[in-house]
């Protein structure tokens, strides 16, 4: 089939492609801008596209003859960047994707990347797809808004459509996500700031690319939305120990309150958006600490056949070892 990947060059998009060649189809991989990973998508094989998903002649170009689209391409962890742009890739971006997809007549499903984020902090973990919606940033919201407008296109039988809303992704080719994780593990002490006990649902990055794989199939998961995440869901002060063990390490994890940290992140965000500058600490990162995430993911079993294949401790060790062989990490 020949398929088209927005945000192709991301972390979950550049996985996504390298399965769907391997696979056998043909891919045309969307992305912004050009560098190294447009390069290395064109030499596996890949038709790459330079463009944005709110340039309605750049997508209708990329839809010709186009049987399933994968739309990842998102606005994410941009600090620099004004709210109405969020919502313009997001939200605008995505209905454009969804015109054009019923314009180009050859499209038999659609598939929204969207995120677990749009549940906000998890109350009463874990939680399913009809848990409360508490999306906690401008990012989780423009992802929210889109969710409906998917799910419209369903409904009155334009395409078929399904929602993925990934947990943490993490795993080999991610050099920004989980790395800092790993950064203050390899100091032997891990600091944690707060009881420790708040949640994290991690996803491997093999794991979230079957589920985008499995929901391709006719008939699966039409007109809904999925949590995709592992088997195990753990806390913060566990995942950092396991990380710890998965470099060779028993990691010390001493205990600090979060509420200066908190106070903080607002004070250096505050500073840094007006002078355009990506700030070191943010409010997102200290969520980390306070932020329940933790899921069911009953539906995609029952209706993608979805089964994580690789577990929390051999993910994060061959993370590890990615890092190592990328000497990121010694």
């Amino acid at each position: 089939m020949k398929i088209l990947v927005t945000g192709g060059t991301g972390f979950t998009g550049k996985a996504l492609v390298k399965r769907l060649l391997d696979l056998g189809h043909k891919v045309v991989a969307m992305d912004y801008k050009e560098g190294i990973k447009t390069q290395e998508l064109r030499s596996w094989g890949a038709e790459v596209v330079i463009g944005t998903v709110t340039d309605r002649e750049c997508v209708k170009k990329c839809m010709a003859g186009v049987e399933i689209v994968q739309h990842l391409a998102a606005a994410f962890r941009e600090m620099t960047v004004a709210e109405k742009y969020y919502w313009d890739v997001n939200v605008g971006g995505t209905k454009i994707m969804l015109e054009e997809a019923v314009a180009a007549g050859t499209v038999k499903k659609f598939i929204y990347c969207s995120t677990c984020g749009v549940h906000g902090n998890v109350d009463n973990p874990p939680t399913g797809e009809d848990g409360p919606i508490h999306p906690a940033d401008y990012y989780q919201q423009t992802k929210w808004e889109a969710e409906p407008i998917v799910g419209e296109y369903f409904k009155s039988g334009k395409l078929k459509t399904v929602i993925i809303r990934p947990a943490a992704i993490y795993g080999p080719g991610d050099p920004e996500r989980f790395f800092l994780i790993y950064k203050r593990a390899a100091t032997g002490t891990f600091p944690i700031f707060g009881n420790g006990k708040t949640l994290y649902h991690p996803l491997y990055i093999d794991n979230l690319v079957d589920s985008f794989v499995l929901a391709m199939e006719p008939g699966k998961g039409d007109g809904k939305a999925y949590l995709i995440a592992d088997e195990e869901y753990v806390s913060v002060e566990d995942l950092a120990k396991r990380v710890g063990r998965a470099m060779g390490l028993e990691i010390k994890t001493p205990h600090y309150p979060v509420w200066p940290v908190v106070i903080a992140g607002h004070i250096v965000e505050a500073i840094c958006k007006p002078l355009k500058i990506s700030p070191p600490l943010h409010p997102r990162r200290v969520d980390w600490f306070r932020q329940n995430r933790a899921f069911k993911i009953d539906a995609a079993k029952r209706d993608l056949s979805y089964i994580p294949k690789v577990g929390l401790d051999e993910g994060l060790k061959r993370t590890f070892e990615w890092y190592k062989s990328e000497g990121y990490l010694k």
